[in-house]
């Protein structure tokens, strides 16, 4: 149903594939994907061609874009994580784009599928794992037991810091998933709340509607904020994890 608030997030097929007996077909959440990520590659393409010394506005977007990725990497995984710049980034501008596009009526909210969130969430996991095995060996074990722990309590300890350490791309995709699926179903109720109200009361609903609509446009730009700071919390915990794969702590 149309009015149906979680209809936004049914998964369509597009394109149906089927291989080795698995479903492995384009759907709309396949294609909004690809249209972040080909508006991401043709902001920084068209954008930074110019190169010009008074930049224009998509070249202002762009170094905009790259100077408050890089800032947050800057502060928040230190000057060593400098090579792993061009993941955080993509991370950060593929859920941005995502979680903008999901803000156009009749598009589809691809990070509102725990699915998708989870599988960026493992990569950065998986990522951060192998950085710092190769850094520091059998030495990055002892991240899992803190320094000047009793030996006692070591195997409870450990326990415990393993638990937490494979939590993280679970919190990390919950986090996301959670708060754009919230988000636009509750926009979904409020919009469906003012065309029922202006339909059950006439010539006077469109007065009374006033106060919904309203209402409405305020969650809309709250929901916009919404979506700018999951991307921004989800590349500064990206950050923080690749922090501890190269300093230990």
């Amino acid at each position: 149903m149309a009015t149906d608030p979680l209809h936004q997030f049914r998964i369509e097929q597009i394109v149906p594939l089927h291989l080795a007996g698995h479903d492995v077909s384009f759907t709309n959440s396949s294609f909004y994907m690809v249209v972040a990520a080909v508006l991401v590659t043709a902001l920084l393409t068209v954008g930074t061609a110019a190169r010009a010394l008074v930049p224009g506005r998509l070249q202002s977007v762009a170094e905009l874009l790259y100077e408050f990725v890089a800032g947050i990497v800057r502060d928040n995984a230190g000057a060593e994580a400098r090579p792993y710049f061009p993941l955080v980034f993509s991370v950060f501008a593929f859920v941005l784009f995502g979680n903008m596009i999901g803000m156009i009526p009749g598009t589809f909210t691809f990070t509102s599928h725990i699915i998708v969130t989870f599988a960026l969430a493992a990569m950065v996991f998986v990522f951060v794992t192998i950085v710092a095995v190769i850094r520091h060996g059998f030495h990055f074990f002892s991240f899992f037991l803190p320094p000047g722990a009793p030996l006692a309590l070591a195997p409870l300890l450990v326990l415990i810091e393993v638990i937490s350490y494979l939590m993280r791309p679970v919190s990390l995709s919950i986090r996301l998933f959670a708060n754009m699926m919230a988000g636009h179903t509750m926009l979904k109720v409020f919009a469906g709340f003012t065309i029922t109200m202006i339909g059950a009361l006439g010539a006077v609903g469109w007065l009374a509607g006033a106060v919904p609509v309203a209402i409405n446009v305020a969650l809309i730009g709250f929901e916009i904020m919404v979506a700018f700071l999951q991307a921004y919390v989800f590349t500064v915990l990206t950050c923080l994890y690749i922090r501890d794969a190269i300093e230990l702590h």
